[in-house]
């Protein structure tokens, strides 16, 4: 199965990440492990799968309440001491403040202090959008009103809603100066609503790279 592949720009702006944080991730640190390391390819060029970027706004969202001392130590248990060695993506992961638990049908485990059995007052949906750092997070699987992400159609890459075309085409187009108007001459199926939304999220992506004169190994 040939699996669709994300840039770490575009891993970025679905996760929530930065490309800093990214780079600093597929890294072990201070005699842990690395928190992710892509599936597909964790050398040059860097590529994701979808299900890393699930695992990714995983991550992010747990950095918003605990250190990253605390995820790493959190990921350790996870993998060494309950053995739980599939996809990061197929666990349920939330914290609150004081640590990270690992969330099962009928308990939570707490992945710092060893604890079972953990009243968690709060579940978190990682699809749904969230805000990191000020910035707006979108919604995953619809990070704008008529643009998609489903694994099913082009290995997950954003399209317009309902087509198989995707956005980054669409934005290209208007970038180039032909009119939301006409975008439907180019593709028929695709309106010109759709095709501004297609050029605003392309410019939510852009906004992920990285400063003019920085590598993407150094900020990534």
């Amino acid at each position: 199965m040939k699996w669709l592949s994300y840039s770490p720009k575009l891993a970025a702006a679905l996760s929530g990440a930065t490309l800093r944080q990214l780079a600093h991730w597929r890294k072990a640190g201070s005699g842990r492990g690395a928190v992710l390391v892509p599936e597909i390819s964790a050398v040059r060029p860097v590529l994701y799968s979808f299900r890393d970027v699930m695992a990714l706004r995983t991550c992010v969202k747990l950095r918003n309440d605990a250190s990253l001392q605390k995820i790493r130590r959190a990921l350790d248990t996870l993998r060494d001491d309950l053995g739980e060695r599939d996809h990061l993506s197929a666990y349920r992961l939330v914290a609150d403040g004081s640590s990270i638990y690992l969330v099962e049908p009928g308990q939570a485990v707490d992945l710092v202090r060893s604890k079972r059995n953990v009243v968690i007052h709060e579940m978190v949906d990682v699809l749904r959008p969230f805000y990191r750092d000020g910035r707006h997070i979108p919604d995953l699987l619809r990070p704008r009103d008529h643009v998609t992400v489903d694994p099913a159609v082009r290995g997950g890459i954003p399209v317009i809603e309902g087509t198989r075309v995707p956005y980054d085409e669409v934005a290209a187009l208007l970038r180039d100066g032909v009119p939301a108007e006409r975008i439907p001459a180019y593709y028929p199926s695709v309106t010109a609503t759709a095709a501004i939304e297609a050029a605003d999220f392309a410019d939510y992506v852009d906004s992920y790279d990285p400063p003019r004169g920085t590598r993407e190994a150094a900020a990534g």
